[in-house]
């Protein structure tokens, strides 16, 4: 994998691939291969800050249990990066999250994540169970997905990275990659971050995600 961003901006950048890994392990519960992952989070440049904002970020997509054993993992890296007289950027925070009217906004970030104005009635299990479609909206996609610390672009490639480490989620991978190319993520980046999948999680998992790519391009001809 190259660690440097190309000319063309198709590549994935060291802190990128990072970001890819330490999702993947996360969701998968590989907390020894996470260790590792998170030390070259550090040294590829990530702040603290962002490495926290990603395992946040990493709870609404693998669950609460996944996140925090990753966080409490994180603690151990910086204790021992600290004690061998390491100083880790601690990084900017991100900036409160006001808004008056949660519901609008998360429509108003899903328009610019899918490129398309939610309208109609809700449908599936959504309008199955209208709670489901409360939450989902006024937290994940307000809350969350409005906190300024990372990028739209970030978040859709950690999400990806953690829906390919996760058996079962085939709709929910395909509907982000979508996502995902809307912020800019390139079709050669996907393609380099289901490499990083297969070689940290399985060629299955790596497989399956390169089929909904597939899927993914070959609507769009």
């Amino acid at each position: 994998m190259n660690a440097q961003t190309q000319a063309d901006g198709l590549s994935l950048t060291l802190q990128q691939q990072s970001m890819v890994v330490i999702s993947a392990l996360t969701a998968t519960g590989n907390i020894e291969k996470l260790d590792i992952a998170l030390n070259k989070g550090l040294n590829a440049g990530l702040t603290v800050n962002q490495i926290k904002e990603e395992l946040v970020h990493l709870y609404a997509y693998c669950g609460f249990p996944r996140s925090l054993n990753a966080i409490n993992a994180f603690i151990v890296v910086l204790d021992k990066r600290k004690a061998e007289g390491m100083t880790d950027q601690e990084g900017p925070c991100a900036s409160p999250v006001a808004t008056s009217d949660k519901y609008e906004t998360c429509k108003k970030n899903l328009k610019a994540l899918t490129g398309v104005k939610e309208t109609g009635p809700k449908r599936g299990a959504n309008g199955f169970v209208p709670l489901i479609d409360t939450f989902l909206k006024e937290h994940l996609f307000a809350d969350i997905f409005s906190r300024d610390l990372l990028t739209f672009q970030q978040r859709e490639l950690i999400t990806i990275s953690t829906l390919a480490a996760l058996t079962g989620v085939e709709s929910q991978l395909q509907a982000h990659i979508g996502m995902g190319m809307n912020t800019g993520i390139t079709e050669k980046q996907l393609a380099d971050t289901f490499g990083l999948i297969e070689y940290t999680v399985s060629k299955k998992q790596g497989d399956i995600a390169r089929a909904e790519l597939k899927k993914i391009i070959s609507s769009k001809k």
